[in-house]
């Protein structure tokens, strides 16, 4: 009776952490955008032609449709079909909250715990899904850094990061991604961690996650390169290098939203005083479009699920 109160009591609470990191996320936004004054952030709104701003939050959309994806895949290496607005919902939920709170497998894992377990998939099942999401975003890194070495520019890698991180970095790279798919391919065996059994995925679906994967990043750099056009003077695919970097020194250092890391390589990307001054309105609209907006979208989404959720429970108390 001790254990199953126990359990029960855990549940709730990792349940509960969900609503925890949501908070948590939103007050990382506020912290990000609190420096700013409102007619500063008016000003780097205007400032940016309108259809730019249209084009970046289409590429935003897009780029949630594809972290979506990530729990589709992973339902898949489940093995449990679920429908298709379950997935996008939590998916979409789960990273925009983890995209403000930081701590990606513990924040976006607490939203999943919270809305999978009333979907009758396991807490054992939810830790594959999510430990497989943090794969596929792991292996799209190692591809779109070995993509973004060869196509950025060496002195902008040279000014933030030393030559021997730099090697160490696309040789890890490499050899990652070379092993995770030849042992998609070759390693049948499972292996069990704390009593919960991985298996590695087939090699089509390993190729998927690396597809996915580096389309959510490509559209979160499209959204940045969108605002930032007007103010530089550079091809997409030279930018792609310079913004993989970032992201990927963003997700590492566990600074939500990859604060402080951007500034750190795109200040560098756009030397100058007047730079530095759009730099900032850049950055402020991006946080915008990419972060504070889909926490806002995804908060009411979360409401009214919760909300007609209270209400059938209430309902059908009625009717009892």
């Amino acid at each position: 009776m001790l254990i199953k109160n126990k359990r029960r009591f855990f549940k709730k609470l990792v349940s509960w952490l969900g609503l925890f990191f949501f908070g948590l996320a939103a007050y990382m936004i506020y912290r990000q955008l609190a420096k700013y004054t409102l007619q500063e952030i008016i000003d780097a709104i205007i400032a940016v032609p309108n259809k730019n701003i249209f084009y970046a939050c289409i590429a935003s959309f897009c780029g949630y449709m594809a972290l979506s994806s990530y729990d589709y895949l992973a339902l898949k290496y489940i093995n449990r079909p679920l429908s298709a607005w379950k997935w996008i919902f939590a998916g979409f939920i789960g990273f925009s909250v983890s995209n403000n709170a930081g701590h990606a497998i513990v924040s976006g894992g607490a939203i999943r715990y919270r809305l999978y377990t009333r979907w009758r998939i396991s807490a054992s099942n939810i830790v594959k899904m999510v430990t497989f999401s943090g794969f596929t975003y792991l292996v799209a890194c190692f591809f779109l850094v070995i993509i973004g070495y060869i196509c950025s520019p060496n002195h902008v890698l040279a000014s933030v990061i030393s030559p021997v991180i730099n090697w160490i970095l696309i040789t890890v790279s490499v050899v990652g991604l070379l092993l995770y798919l030849l042992g998609c391919i070759c390693y049948k065996k499972p292996l069990i961690i704390k009593e919960i059994e991985f298996e590695l995925p087939s090699l089509p679906l390993a190729l998927a996650q690396v597809i996915v994967g580096s389309i959510d990043i490509l559209m979160a750099a499209l959204v940045l390169y969108c605002v930032m056009e007007s103010y530089i003077d550079i091809p997409f695919i030279t930018f792609i290098g310079a913004f993989i970097i970032a992201q990927v020194l963003g997700v590492y250092s566990q600074v939500p939203g990859g604060l402080g890391v951007f500034e750190l390589v795109f200040t560098n990307l756009m030397p100058g005083e007047q730079n530095q001054a759009n730099l900032f309105a850049i950055l402020v609209l991006y946080r915008l479009i990419y972060y504070l907006l889909p926490l806002v979208i995804s908060g009411i989404a979360l409401f009214v699920y919760e909300f007609g959720l209270m209400e059938h429970k209430n309902f059908r108390k009625l009717q009892k």
